[in-house]
């Protein structure tokens, strides 16, 4: 059953979209009254999610300037992809006898719309079909820190979209990438934990996408 969202996942939800597409640069200032017009709402749930961003690392809250968008230091994007993938790789073990036919084949569909977003050049809509497919198995990992965890350290490497300068770097990576969702995807099917954990730590979120990452901000 899908949670309730209240109106501050709203506001949340919203926030972090606009930072996603670029349309909250970091250090940028988030404008509370402009937030509570465009979605015709009160300042509590607007505050409240602006905490719970700033509680996440996405936002800060500076002194007499209010709620910014945090600017993560390469650094700080290399030690996020470190510890995403213990605890991700951790998850995917714990899921690995969880997850049902039905699961799988959800897992199969966003790997097949990733393919489709990467050839259109929608990067947006690829980063919302690779969140869904890692959420397939978090969500059934039966551990419930571990998947609210998940989510607070993935939440602080919300960013723009992805930069396309025309060379096909790009697509490059995400079309390699994909082809590792594909692998993980194979993995669950053969129900093999510690393959999982291991593929997820030192393949899908090694220190080399992490430094590219930093570059796109």
């Amino acid at each position: 059953m899908e949670k309730f969202k209240s109106l501050k996942d709203h506001v949340y939800d919203y926030i972090a979209e606009q930072i996603l597409e670029g349309n909250l640069e970091p250090e940028q200032k988030i404008n509370e009254n402009v937030i509570c017009h465009e979605l015709n709402i009160s300042r509590t749930p607007v505050r409240e999610a602006l905490i719970q961003l700033a509680s996440e690392g996405v936002l800060k809250n500076r002194a007499r300037k209010g709620f910014v968008v945090r600017a993560l230091s390469p650094q700080e994007v290399v030690d996020l992809y470190g510890v995403i993938g213990v605890l991700d790789g951790y998850a995917a073990r714990l899921a690995v006898n969880n997850l049902t036919e039905k699961d799988l084949a959800n897992m199969s569909f966003y790997v097949e719309s990733m393919d489709v977003a990467i050839k259109a050049g929608n990067y947006e809509m690829y980063h919302v079909q690779q969140m869904a497919f890692h959420d397939v198995y978090t969500k059934e990992c039966g551990n419930s820190a571990l998947i609210e965890e998940i989510g607070r350290l993935k939440s602080k490497l919300i960013k723009k979209k992805y930069a396309d300068n025309g060379d096909g770097k790009t697509q490059e990576i995400l079309y390699r990438t994909n082809e590792e969702h594909r692998e993980i995807l194979k993995l669950f099917q053969e129900k093999d934990g510690d393959r999982l954990f291991d593929y997820l730590l030192n393949v899908h979120w090694r220190q080399s996408y992490a430094e590219y990452d930093a570059k796109q901000r």
